[in-house]
């Protein structure tokens, strides 16, 4: 591994009821669990990470499916990548490292990892972070043209019959690469480094099978969870921060729309695209530390 985080960040892989999850796991304080988002890895974190351990235990997890974790292979209904399947092996992780309760801060796909585990195991999350989302049910259900222009990757992904694993699996770094650069607007430039991992971890059929059943489950297992749970509210306090100049600032009342879902909610944009915690590491980072220590 080329990307430094510092060599107080110990490398573990936890089994979680089978699927074995990679963590890294440094610093001293209350215990913060950090999910990343597609198409990265944990390293999404590593900028934010060590501004946080000097007050944290800070955990950098990569979910199921992605980074160096286990790729289980999808089934029908795509079940496997139900994102309260993925909520309840970063429980065991946890639980497993000895904290029964933690903040989570999880950003796109982890955002929403993170609002399913707060959902189903209130008792365990303290506080939680979600960075550049609106909730999956919103999003579906209020979605338009601008929507599926500027999110055209939920639908692409999602499709069926091996179309998106045969396409990103004839170049995954080009795949990689344009997302990424295609949602970023100055602040801290890409670390190349932590780039060469994305592409490494993403390069193995598995993970894209894996990301786009992530992708499947979201238009179904996901939502219909979603459904059944309308009316349920996160009760631990909620941050939201968002790109000013990402989608989902330009298109949301990012707070109006948490307030609908969460019952304590706070936040604010930050001079952003999509990937805040590479972005604005040192601004995440102390709204971060700020909430979590509150």
């Amino acid at each position: 591994m080329s990307v430094p985080l510092p060599p107080a960040f110990a490398y573990h892989s936890v089994d979680a009821g089978g699927v074995r999850i990679h963590c890294a796991v440094g610093g001293d304080g209350p215990p913060l669990l950090l999910l990343h988002g597609y198409p990265q890895t944990h390293l999404i974190w590593h900028h934010v990470a060590p501004l946080l351990a000097a007050t944290h235990t800070v955990v950098l997890a990569d979910l199921r499916g992605y980074g160096d974790s286990d790729k289980p292979a999808p089934g029908d209904g795509d079940a496997e990548y139900a994102k309260r399947a993925m909520a309840h092996d970063q429980l065991l992780v946890m639980n497993d490292l000895g904290f029964e309760r933690f903040g989570v801060a999880g950003h796109d796909r982890g955002g929403r990892v993170g609002h399913r585990l707060a959902l189903d195991a209130p008792e365990a999350v303290s506080a939680l972070a979600v960075l550049d989302i609106v909730p999956t049910r919103h999003t579906f259900e209020q979605a338009g043209m601008e929507f599926g222009l500027g999110y055209y990757h939920w639908f692409f992904l999602a499709a069926g019959h091996g179309i998106p694993e045969h396409l990103i699996g004839a170049d995954p770094e080009f795949w990689i690469t344009a997302r990424m650069t295609a949602r970023h607007r100055g602040g801290t430039p890409f670390e190349p480094a932590a780039v060469r991992e994305y592409v490494r971890c993403f390069s193995d059929p598995a993970a894209i099978a894996a990301s786009c059943s992530d992708y499947r489950a979201a238009a179904g297992i996901d939502l219909e969870h979603d459904r059944a749970d309308a009316g349920r509210r996160v009760t631990a306090p909620l941050l939201a921060l968002w790109g000013e100049h990402s989608f989902v600032g330009r298109s949301y009342d990012v707070l109006a729309v948490w307030r609908d879902y969460a019952s304590d909610v706070r936040g604010r944009a930050l001079p952003a695209d999509h990937y805040l915690p590479e972005e604005q590491p040192e601004l995440v980072a102390a709204e971060l530390r700020e909430f979590f220590t509150g």
